[in-house]
């Protein structure tokens, strides 16, 4: 846990009534993912529901840690907008070109960074774009997918699964959304890792990552397929290719790494708690409700950038100042003690947590991932039923960071994988339905 570092920015409104707010340092080795939950309730008895953090040397940013304000935040664009082009230290210079939070917040033409009646247009087509996945489809391609493999590693007895299963099985299967090649789709996650990793070869990989999907849009555009791109392409929304293509990467980023996560951590409750093992195999609960518990205790996506004050105002607590950041604490929120039950726990089959947000801005995703997610979990349930860990519990680690709640690894071993007789194929893309598409809504809102 780390200890508050003076804020940098000396004229910091102080909060009312307590003097001035020393700032939390949100970055650095020191982040684990074991103690990033105390450090947000010392952050919420300290500061109260919105605290001072800093995400990088000299980035300000308020946290949003209590549920009702997380709430508002996501709710209301005329106080809290999305377009980072309203951020006071990218508007005076003071973010280095450098800087590892701007390939998060750079402004893109991608509905995450746009408010009102654009945001509504672009949200249109992505919505409408996943409506159309054959669910059947993609269930399918999910098992097929996952059983090629858990068929690469059975022989041997062992794995981890966090590199051999769970941060390939999504890649292969949105890459096939967007209608991407396998060899293509490599190159891609590859490029956009690079141009998201703020190091010398961002530029040179964000390039890359422009191609490909330049080039995925160009040949959509001459021979549309049965894929979200060309969904996108055909919208009556009319999205430009550069909008289709930021659009493209926002979903890919945002999907891929939150499912990586979704399924390994549900994995991980499966071999960690035995109880709850135990119900599910007696069918008092269902892989739904495992998916459930860590969506509540260990959101795929800690904290989420970003909302920009569009005013001077007062928010829970604090002086906001008109240009300021509000990062959405989603893990905080979810167990804030004003909102959860008298226990502190999360109650099985509610789904009120704030794991994919809330408000016109809430996830267009979260059914697609879930059945990915609820997919590859169950079909490794069935294919290596006597799985259990080949480590301790407590040798597990998170990766460091302090937007992503992910395991490091996952290391099992099994001695009776049952895999089907016939090895599995490499899998279809699931088809994306194209019927006539209704004109774009004026006034569409993103919860579903």
């Amino acid at each position: 846990m780390t200890s508050p570092r003076p804020d940098p920015r000396h004229d910091r409104p102080a909060a009312p009534g307590t003097g001035r707010c020393p700032a939390t340092a949100l970055y650095g080795p020191h982040l684990d993912g074991d103690a990033m939950p105390g450090l947000y309730e010392e952050l919420r008895l300290r500061h109260g529901p919105v605290a001072p953090v800093t995400l990088a040397p000299g980035i300000d940013a308020w946290l949003v840690l209590g549920h009702r304000e997380l709430l508002r935040l996501t709710r209301e664009e005329q106080d809290f907008s999305h377009d980072p082009r309203r951020w006071t230290l990218l508007r005076e210079g003071r973010v280095p070109a450098d800087s590892p939070i701007l390939p998060m917040v750079g402004w893109r033409p991608a509905l995450l960074f746009a408010d009102g009646q654009q945001h509504r247009r672009m949200r249109a087509a992505v919505s409408d774009a996943l409506s159309r996945i054959n669910g059947h489809e993609l269930r399918r391609t999910v098992r097929a997918t996952a059983e090629r493999l858990i068929s690469t590693f059975a022989e041997r007895g062992e794995a981890d699964l966090v590199p051999h299963f769970a941060r390939k099985l999504p890649m292969e299967v949105i890459t096939r959304l967007l209608g991407l090649d396998e060899r293509t789709g490599q190159r891609l996650v590859h490029a956009i890792a690079g141009t998201v990793g703020a190091n010398a070869d961002s530029a040179n990989a964000s390039r890359r990552m422009g191609e490909i999907l330049g080039q995925l849009i160009e040949d959509k555009r001459r021979t549309p397929g049965n894929d979200v791109t060309s969904a996108l392409l055909g919208h009556p929304a009319r999205l430009t290719d550069e909008e289709v293509l930021h659009n493209l990467v926002v979903m890919f980023v945002a999907g891929n790494q939150t499912t990586v996560n979704w399924i390994a951590t549900t994995l991980r409750i499966l071999l960690t708690d035995p109880a709850f093992r135990s119900s599910l195999t007696g069918g008092h609960l269902t892989v739904d409700d495992a998916l459930d518990l860590v969506l509540w205790r260990f959101p795929p996506t800690q904290n989420f950038p970003a909302r920009y004050a569009t005013r001077d105002l007062s928010f829970g607590g604090q002086d906001i100042r008109a240009g300021d950041m509000l990062v959405l604490g989603l893990a905080a929120a979810n167990a804030d003690p004003a909102v959860l039950p008298g226990d502190g726990r999360p109650v099985i089959g509610n789904r009120s947590h704030l794991a994919f947000g809330a408000g016109p801005h809430a996830c267009p995703a979260q059914d697609p991932a879930r059945l990915i997610t609820r997919t590859a979990v169950d079909t490794v349930r069935h294919r290596l039923p006597d799985m259990e860990l080949s480590v301790s519990e407590h040798e597990l680690a998170w990766v460091k960071s302090p937007w992503s709640k992910g395991l490091a690894a996952l290391p099992v071993r099994f001695a009776e994988p049952q895999l089907p007789a016939t090895p599995p194929a490499s899998g279809s893309p699931p088809p994306v339905h194209h019927p006539p598409m209704p004109q774009p809504a004026q006034h569409q809102g993103e919860t579903r």
